[in-house]
């Protein structure tokens, strides 16, 4: 039996995670969210190999019980204060999460876990010096407090292999979207207002290009890396490569939707709004052995799907 603790598991790519590994034959899958951003209606349903205690990875006390009570086998750690907005609104309780990684590292160490998953960010890159984002080449510039606390995380992963022999997995995730995603993420918050017909509110001009991953395609990596032993002690950009504009989004949005929505455009937020975005996805295609799932298609997906639609209140 294979034990396997994901913390932020409430979240959008947490809860899609853990509906898929509870899939896997021999896992028990034990969630972890303070459920500040999380919602518990987003867990799956009618799995009797999954356990939800609401917790704090930040609180060591509460984790230590925890990790010596369950023996986890491989930890997913994906807590974290999320969503541009709300990490420049709140810096010190991002700061804040610093404390959460190393929790869940030294108690990793400490119970005898065989890998350990983080989920990183592309904001560590900043700035894009070159496009494609590039894990090996591309320098890490950013100065913002959320890209500060997953850069220190990752140096954290590498820090306790080398000392440790805790092995890891750095996962820098780029845009992902799917039907458990919040309005706080562009895509849902653009189809929310396009269904209804409302502005669509963008900042600044629009020409900030970004590229969007449908989580079931970041899933499938992540699934296959911890299966198939990928990029043990390596970190991966997860991400889609096909570029497009938010203006181009909100007008591919409106079309999909056939909406009435007007696009209003709002001061350009005053950091943490990269003007371009890429990840070289490489890694990421050769671990799936496949294309990604275009973004039109990911789009219409979450439009047929019934959860996202109840969670947004459209059902």
């Amino acid at each position: 039996m294979r034990k396997i603790l994901l913390t932020g598991g409430a979240g959008n790519i947490g809860s899609a995670l853990a509906k898929r590994l509870l899939q896997e034959p021999e896992t028990i899958v034990t969630v972890v969210d303070n459920l500040s951003t999380g919602d518990i209606k987003k867990l799956p349903k009618g799995f009797d190999n999954l356990k939800f205690i609401k917790a704090d990875t930040n609180n060591r006390s509460e984790m230590t019980d925890i990790m010596l009570a369950n023996q986890f086998d491989f930890v997913f750690h994906y807590a974290a204060v999320v969503g541009v907005e709300r990490t420049q609104e709140n810096p010190i309780k991002v700061l804040e999460d610093i404390e959460g990684i190393k929790n869940m590292l030294q108690l990793s160490k400490n119970t005898g876990v065989k890998r350990f998953f983080y989920s990183s960010s592309s904001e560590v890159y900043g700035e894009p010096v070159t496009i494609p984002q590039n894990e090996e080449t591309t320098p890490l510039n950013s100065r913002v407090p959320y890209a500060v606390v997953k850069n220190v995380g990752e140096a954290y992963c590498r820090s306790f292999q080398q000392e440790y022999n805790l092995d890891y997995t750095v996962f820098r995730f780029f845009n992902t979207y799917g039907p458990h995603q919040t309005t706080d993420f562009v895509i849902s918050k653009f189809l929310v207002y396009a269904l209804k017909n409302e502005p669509i509110t963008i900042y600044g001009d629009g020409s900030q290009s970004r590229t969007f991953c449908y989580v079931d395609d970041n899933i499938e990596a992540t699934v296959k890396a911890l299966n198939e032993d990928h990029c043990v002690n390596d970190v991966v950009n997860i991400g889609g490569a096909e570029i497009i504009s938010i203006l181009d989004l909100a007008k591919l949005i409106i079309e999909i939707t056939n909406s009435k929505s007007e696009i209003v455009f709002l001061p350009p937020l005053q950091d943490g709004d990269m003007t371009r975005r890429q990840p070289d996805n490489s890694k990421m295609k050769e671990i799936l052995g496949r294309d990604l799932i275009p973004l039109e298609e990911g789009i219409r997906r979450m439009l047929e799907n019934k959860e996202f639609m109840n969670l947004m209140g459209l059902g």
